[in-house]
């Protein structure tokens, strides 16, 4: 199986054409391929496939061998791929995932993909549909009990559910600890994606993520819409936000009027490979 490895601000996965490639068990196989020791090493696996109703497809598993509904930085990843590896020319480009189509615009230099701005579409506040067991219309500023300790959280689905917790001091935080707390958390049937956020001023924002079914990771795409949407309801931010993850910068607009959220930032190749195993 040919692969290759890409990453958006240090979230990696490892890409195979399915255009090309069969993958018989693509759980199994992230499992296999994510481990960092005995395998590839990666955050999960991301299927590049043919769409019925878009441009391409976008298949994504978790490290753990958990399907992802979405995942920002690596569709980011997809976009670079088809354009770089001559799957397509366009530079605007629709891409099927398990979180409804992607619509984004590719920034190209020399025949190579710089820099992709995602549509990430409309984020999802109702409780039943993020999935957040909690009563009224939205979850903002809302209380929830961890390990004996009340926290509070904002939920948001950006295509898959987040919770976005605001702390003074993230830099110091036991997110291995804490992050699992909150990810099989009784309050979220689906599992959760936690963002611990530090507001820095009215247009930057620095966070940690813990993924669902991944740990810690450098960047979350999703996760980084989901706070600037999250810091615009609770009145924390301007519309337009840097948000400051381990990995890099990510650049997120919530246009209001539209209501849809850009995502802009980079994506990478850092290799590719023959899997074997």
């Amino acid at each position: 199986m040919k692969f290759t490895k890409m990453q958006g601000l240090g979230n990696d996965y490892v890409y195979v054409n399915g255009f090309e490639e069969k993958i018989e068990n693509p759980s199994k196989l992230a499992v296999k391929v994510s481990d960092r020791h005995f395998g590839i090493g990666s955050d999960g696996l991301i299927l590049i496939n043919p769409s019925k109703v878009a441009d391409f497809e976008m298949e994504m598993y978790n490290a753990d061998g958990s399907r992802g509904e979405m995942c920002g930085n690596g569709i980011r990843c997809v976009a670079k791929y088809v354009y770089d590896y001559g799957l397509t020319d366009k530079t605007q480009i629709s891409i099927e995932t398990l979180g409804g189509i992607k619509y984004l615009e590719l920034t190209a230099e020399e025949g190579k993909v710089v820099q992709v701005q995602v549509d990430m579409g409309k984020p999802e506040l109702r409780p039943g549909k993020i999935p957040v067991i909690a009563e009224g219309d939205t979850v903002i500023d809302a209380p929830i009990e961890v390990e004996g300790k009340e926290y509070k959280m904002t939920g948001v689905s950006m295509g898959n559910p987040h919770i976005v917790i605001y702390m003074d001091d993230i830099d110091n935080l036991e997110i291995e600890k804490i992050g699992p707390k909150f990810e099989n958390h009784k309050r979220f049937p689906n599992r959760i994606n936690t963002e611990f956020v530090e507001v820095l001023d009215r247009n930057t924002v620095k966070m940690r993520v813990w993924e669902r079914g991944s740990g810690e990771t450098l960047a979350c795409g999703t996760g980084a819409c989901a706070v600037a949407v999250a810091c615009i309801l609770n009145g924390l931010t301007e519309d337009e936000v840097t948000v400051r993850l381990l990995g890099g910068d990510l650049f997120i607009k919530w246009d209001r009027e539209k209501d849809t959220v850009y995502m802009t930032g980079p994506a990478e190749i850092v290799f590719d490979g023959e899997w074997k195993n």
